[in-house]
């Protein structure tokens, strides 16, 4: 059996910097850009199925209250050893 697979071209312009320091890793620009492009999208699918469920959960549940955002802000922030800091 063969399977034949085809990709898409894509011309990408890198910056100087950005070439320079993936000649001295060693890394390939081509297999670079793939995986980055992929992370990317995979990211905005997560962050929009997250919004998804998020909506769903406030439109079963409702809004939390403010004590209940502070318990998640400390959870989080005693989970990762972050310190508090506002979005945006």
């Amino acid at each position: 059996m063969c399977v034949v697979m085809r990709r898409s071209r894509l011309q990408v312009y890198l910056l100087d910097e950005l070439h320079r320091q993936l000649k001295e890793h060693g890394s390939p620009p081509r297999s670079s850009c793939s995986v980055r492009f992929v992370t990317s999208f995979t990211g905005r699918e997560l962050e929009a199925a997250t919004d998804a469920y998020l909506a769903e959960l406030i439109e079963e549940v409702g809004e939390p209250s403010a004590a209940d955002v502070e318990y998640a802000r400390r959870f989080v922030r005693d989970l990762t050893g972050a310190t508090d800091r506002q979005a945006g």
